[in-house]
């Protein structure tokens, strides 16, 4: 059974270093650090018992990590470096424990004998099957350096891509969740104060400032209520989208959301396109491409039409035609993939969509952007000016029957 080790060294240039390393025995540590070149001058075993807690989030490695971890991967290789020094290099110099612990243990593999594609597939929690299938291309073909190349680029726009969508989501979400507060506060601090005073008063209210006072009092009464409903609403639609239908029924409507699906929509095209042309200019079969590209839709609706389509081809069929009929994209992207396996050049017609897509990505997140700022602002200016008018409704009575008096 593998044991974890804390050690602490120099490296040959003086360095002060330390880590964590699992190995059976302190011997298989030694032998470890001293492929490293690494001088030990301290090693124990690490307490079961220590305390060791994981932050949320703390085991995940961003799209724009592996990014520049590939990026960096691609020029040492592309300069000659050997592979085994490349890892150790990356690992030296990543930040993220977890990240860093992950290249240090595909180091050591790729030195046991592992190829790398074998080593990265180990840590699915890291690299993907995109990127393991792709990096097995290229050492089966002796491309590495282009591979990784191509992966680093397509990492890149995939990040600006998932970048340009939650910029589409954010500002709407801040602006709902302002909108709510700024309701809540008035109705418990603010509307109280009103409706003592209209008690005072006696007589009959206007039934907009009873509603009002209404809502305010069960708000103040029945707080816990509505906090519980709304968390058990969240996990119920939590679990249901799990479930493969949940997943299905909530994709479906998500596509149908005006201005929001669009934005959805055209960034599936973008990711489907860029993914699937990567994998086939880099020597993936294209039924493996289909494959992996389901895998990586983000979309149930988008998956099912892949996964159609790659069923459609291995009978013999094109792949425009079973896109076309799914009815998910586009008429133009699937008459210009039509025309890239007509004349051979796929994978480039592939790259070109995706090139337009993401600027039609950047368009529509605009679109949305200019659509909701003024949205908000009516719904919001509507409540809080609805609930005012309420609470002086009142005020405009009694100051009537002053004046007539």
């Amino acid at each position: 059974m593998a044991t974890t080790f804390v050690w602490k060294g120099r490296s040959p240039n003086g360095e002060l270093l330390s880590g964590e390393y699992q190995a059976e025995t302190k011997e298989d540590l030694v032998s470890h650090l001293r492929k490293r070149k690494i001088i030990i001058t301290s090693m124990r075993e690490k307490a079961k018992g220590s305390l060791n807690i994981k932050l949320p989030g703390q085991d995940r490695v961003s799209v724009k990590d592996i990014g520049v971890f590939t990026r960096q991967f691609a020029t040492m290789i592309n300069a000659g470096l050997p592979m085994v020094q490349c890892l150790d290099i990356l690992a030296q110099q990543t930040e993220k424990e977890f990240f860093r612990t992950s290249i240090a243990k595909l180091m050591s593999d790729v030195e046991g004998g592992s190829t790398l594609a074998e080593s990265m597939g180990r840590n699915p929690k890291v690299f993907s099957t995109l990127y393991v299938n792709m990096v097995e291309a290229g050492e089966a073909g002796g491309i590495l350096d282009v591979i990784l190349v191509r992966l680093a680029t397509f990492l890149e726009k995939l990040d600006q891509l998932q970048r340009k969508v939650k910029s589409a989501l954010t500002y709407p979400s801040v602006v709902a969740f302002v909108a709510i507060m700024a309701t809540c506060f008035m109705l418990i601090f603010i509307i109280p104060t009103f409706a003592k005073m209209f008690t005072d008063f006696g007589g009959q209210l206007p039934t907009p400032t009873r509603i009002v006072m209404g809502l305010s009092d069960f708000l103040r009464g029945y707080w816990w209520l509505i906090i519980a409903g709304i968390t058990a609403f969240v996990v119920a639609l939590q679990r249901y989208y799990k479930t493969e239908n949940g997943r299905l029924v909530i994709d479906k409507l998500l596509l149908r959301i005006p201005v929001l699906g669009t934005v959805i929509r055209k960034g599936a095209v973008a990711r489907f396109t860029r993914t699937l042309g990567t994998l086939i200019s880099s020597g993936v079969p294209i039924l493996s491409g289909l494959e992996i590209t389901a895998r990586t839709a983000g979309n149930r609706v988008v998956e099912n039409a892949v996964i159609a389509t790659r069923e459609s081809i291995s009978q013999g069929n094109t792949i425009a035609e079973p896109l076309r009929a799914s009815g998910v994209f586009p008429p133009m992207v699937t008459q210009m993939i039509a025309v890239g396996e007509q004349t051979g050049a796929l994978d480039e017609m592939l790259e070109k969509i995706a090139t337009f897509y993401d600027s039609e990505v950047d368009t529509a997140v605009d679109a949305l952007t200019a659509i909701i700022e003024p949205v908000m602002i009516v719904v919001m200016g509507t409540v809080v000016g609805g609930m005012l008018v309420a609470m002086y409704l009142p005020m405009f009575k009694l100051v009537a029957v002053v004046s007539g008096g």
